[in-house]
């Protein structure tokens, strides 16, 4: 920043330097030119008398004398280079030098060529401002005379000039110090103040990376709105979600492995029965062995059943939204449907389906559904009936079951949570919370509640319509 500021300030002061001399110069340039005038009009007689072969001498009037200040030098440059000073009463003694450029002047003087502006320097060393042009006497009312070979130089001192040009130069080299020292103290300032909120967040960053502290969060002032606290919003925001996540996580590993030791432990028991009869000589009965038989399949399925809702819950929201597409939701359930008819032959399932179609991941949907109809089954009477309706998007299930007790419908949907009344049947706890997750990543709604007459009604409102939206080519 200080660099910068350092290049635009010197910029500017260079660039004022130059307009300021140009505009000294432009004054010292109207002033030559101011000065020559008069021998236009036959008023540097002093001069041609001061020099050698000079045209005869002009009338000494009060018109015809060089009416100038004594900073002026005067002096006449022939072609060859020779000068002649003036010797009039207001002029310099000093000469100035002759250049090239000055006898080309002299030299073009008949065809009345072009003056030129110069800076040169007097006899002494001293600077001065040149004004060379062709010498042209009038003298009224004779026509106006060109001199050839001949040039006059008018010039002014330099001096005050180029002092102003260093004064100001060195107050512009000051004061643009100055503006670039402020600068970088302002600038380092601002800096330090700005990048405080970032040297905080990288501190919360690398104590996050090196502790795995999800709970720590940078302190934010409420009324600010620029990108450090957006950034540091965005990061709290996710060491929550992260914390969550975590939290979720463990949670889930110590639900799962509290689930997970009954049926391992029954299956273990039986397996070790199962060895011992065989190991000692002694088989059981066939009624019994079938039975620890029948107990280990039903172990291993519900096991089975288990890791495969574990294995659902654990899909990140990636996995499952690269599958999501366009459902019937109808077929869904029809297919869902014939799933639940083998598992409860002796029920009576009824269907009256609608079209709908609705953004879902197909197998997920079927699985929330199946979910849905298997708890149906599990708490219907034997020869009980389920009524499925499927109208403008709205889905219900409802069996005629001993339905859910009110102080325990908030805790359906939880992770393992099962009804003490049903810890003896079948089943992990997670099939609807499977079911609530999918259809809330639908956009949709689910419920349990009481039926009226008794039983229980499951409600599932996904967002749809009853066609398919065209296809896009």
């Amino acid at each position: 920043m200080a660099a910068a500021v350092a290049f635009a300030v010197a910029a500017v002061s260079v660039s004022c330097w130059f307009v300021v001399r140009g505009k000294l110069y432009e004054e010292l340039d109207n002033e030559l030119a101011a000065a020559q005038s008069p021998q236009r009009l036959a008023t540097v007689e002093a001069v041609l008398t001061a020099c050698p072969q000079e045209p005869p001498p002009l009338s000494n009037n009060g018109d015809n004398i060089i009416k100038q200040p004594d900073v002026y030098y005067l002096q006449l440059v022939r072609a060859d280079g020779t000068r002649c000073m003036a010797l009039a009463p207001n002029s310099r003694r000093e000469f100035v030098k002759v250049s090239e450029k000055d006898e080309q002047v002299a030299r073009d003087a008949a065809s009345d060529g072009a003056g030129i502006y110069r800076n040169g320097t007097d006899s002494k060393g001293n600077p001065v401002r040149v004004l060379t042009l062709p010498l042209l006497i009038r003298q009224p009312p004779a026509p106006e005379t060109v001199y050839p070979d001949t040039a006059l130089l008018v010039a002014l001192p330099l001096e005050d000039t180029q002092k102003t040009l260093s004064d100001l130069a060195l107050l512009l080299l000051v004061v643009s110090g100055i503006g670039v020292v402020l600068s970088a103290v302002a600038g380092r300032a601002v800096a330090r103040t700005g990048l405080t909120p970032v040297d905080r967040l990288t501190e919360t960053v690398e104590h996050v990376a090196r502790t795995e502290d999800l709970t720590v969060r940078i302190p934010l002032d409420d009324d600010s709105d620029d990108e450090i606290a957006r950034l540091s919003r965005s990061f709290n925001s996710m060491t929550t979600a992260l914390a969550s996540s975590k939290a979720l996580q463990q949670q889930l590993i110590a639900d799962a492995g509290h689930e997970l030791r009954t049926p391992l432990t029954s299956l273990r028991t039986n397996i070790e029965l199962l060895t011992r009869s065989e190991e000692t000589g002694r088989p059981l009965p066939e009624a019994d062995r079938k039975a620890l038989l029948a107990s280990v399949k039903a172990q291993m399925t519900e096991l089975a059943a288990l890791i495969g809702d574990l294995q659902e819950l654990s899909r990140s929201e990636g996995q499952r939204g690269e599958r999501v597409q366009v459902v019937s939701l109808a077929d869904t359930v029809e297919s869902a449907l014939r799933r639940a008819r083998l598992r409860g032959p002796e029920l009576t399932i009824t269907a009256d389906l609608q079209p709908w179609y609705a953004r879902a991941e197909p197998a997920a949907l079927e699985r929330a559904i199946v979910n849905i109809l298997d708890n149906a089954v599990k708490f219907s009477p034997e020869g009980g009936t389920i009524e499925v309706v499927l109208h403008n998007g709205v889905l219900t299930v409802r069996d005629h079951g001993p339905g859910i007790p009110a102080e325990e419908l908030p805790y359906v949907f939880d992770r393992f949570w099962r009804s003490p009344s049903a810890r003896a049947l079948p089943g992990s706890g997670l099939g609807l919370s499977i079911v609530v997750r999918t259809v809330h990543q639908a956009g949709g709604v689910v419920t349990l509640d009481h039926a009226p007459g008794g039983g229980t009604v499951a409600t599932v409102r996904l967002p749809g319509a009853p066609t398919p939206p065209p296809e896009t080519p």
